[in-house]
């Protein structure tokens, strides 16, 4: 099957989960009711049950769980190819981390939303630009400077996150940042989407154009140069932007593992090695994988579970197989 077949398969797929999932949940809602529904609110509101259910609720949702799981899953790919690891993750230079104690510690100084997410994302690029200076300082850019660089920064600020939880307040404080960094979309609307829209399309959007170049920044610089173009520039525009993406995910629903891991490898295991095509399938899986666990988080159980625990149990089974298949050959 042609590649181009195989995307717009996936596409249909997610655009017929995304539908399905509208209808699921604690309040269930009939699928021809979704339909009228979606109908009625984009030609005249009416502002029933169903409908506010629907289209306030659930849609903005599902459009959300959409930019999280593409850009995760995308940031996931870049890491790994820029990085030479098929273990990297958006984890890996310590940036989630970073982002995640910029949110805990708005929190703590019981700062509003849009502060907090603001902070998340700043502490994310300011992980980034530490690494940098980290490997300046060691006078070495090579992959493997990044990776221990990020390692240290990544055991810095967990080690703040969990400085943060032992000073908060235990009834107050503490249970939000437990549960933040647990993850959810919980709460999220129209205003969410239009304030993250932006700085997902920025980093999506780099990624996407140069994501051919992803083939050969993996290689050893001198290969690189022979092929007319700057190793450094290159492999620092794509954790750029990555991070980026990374930073505004974990500010809108807090720390989501396994994404940025398994779904790469789902999406190479569909189209191949060729990262010009595993981007964008990984965009369209990691959408679909991320509605998929949102709604089994929201309709399984009378609370909610939080995302992180369903993505886990369900990435990393998934992540056994294919670790299974790849050293046993199964077909």
């Amino acid at each position: 099957m042609r590649y181009e077949t195989k995307l717009t398969v996936l596409v249909i797929l997610l655009v017929l989960m995304a539908v399905i999932c509208l209808g699921i949940g604690r309040y269930h809602v009939p699928y021809d009711h979704v339909f009228q529904c979606i109908w009625s609110y984009a030609l005249s509101p009416t502002g029933t049950a169903e409908e506010t259910t629907v289209m306030g609720i659930r849609f903005p949702r599902i459009v959300m769980a959409m930019l999280v799981g593409s850009a995760l899953a995308v940031a996931g790919t870049a890491f790994q190819s820029t990085l030479s690891n098929p273990l990297a993750s958006p984890d890996v230079i310590g940036v989630s981390s970073a982002s995640a104690f910029g949110a805990a510690f708005a929190i703590f100084l019981g700062l509003a939303v849009f502060p907090m997410q603001s902070m998340a994302v700043a502490m994310g690029l300011v992980a980034l630009g530490v690494v940098f200076l980290l490997s300046r300082f060691a006078r070495s850019s090579s992959i493997l400077t990044i990776v221990l660089a990020g390692i240290i920064i990544a055991g810095v600020f967990n080690a703040l996150i969990s400085l943060i939880k032992y000073v908060a307040d235990p009834l107050t404080q503490l249970p939000d940042i437990t549960y933040w960094l647990m993850g959810s979309l919980s709460g999220k609307g129209y205003d969410t989407i239009a304030q993250a829209l932006p700085l997902f399309a920025v980093g999506m959007g780099v990624i996407l154009v140069l994501r051919w170049r992803l083939n050969i920044v993996s290689l050893d610089d001198e290969e690189i140069r022979a092929l007319g173009h700057n190793p450094q520039a290159l492999r620092w525009t794509f954790l750029v932007s990555a991070t980026l993406l990374v930073a505004v995910s974990v500010a809108l629903c807090g720390q989501i593992g396994w994404v940025g891991l398994v779904i790469p490898h789902m999406s190479r295991l569909i189209v191949g090695s060729d990262n010009s095509k595993v981007v964008p399938t990984s965009m369209v899986i990691g959408a679909a994988f991320m509605v998929f666990c949102d709604t089994v988080c929201r309709s399984l159980i009378a609370a909610e579970i939080p995302l992180s625990i369903c993505t886990a149990l369900i990435g990393a089974p998934i992540f056994a197989v294919l670790f299974i298949r790849r050293y046993r050959g199964w077909s």
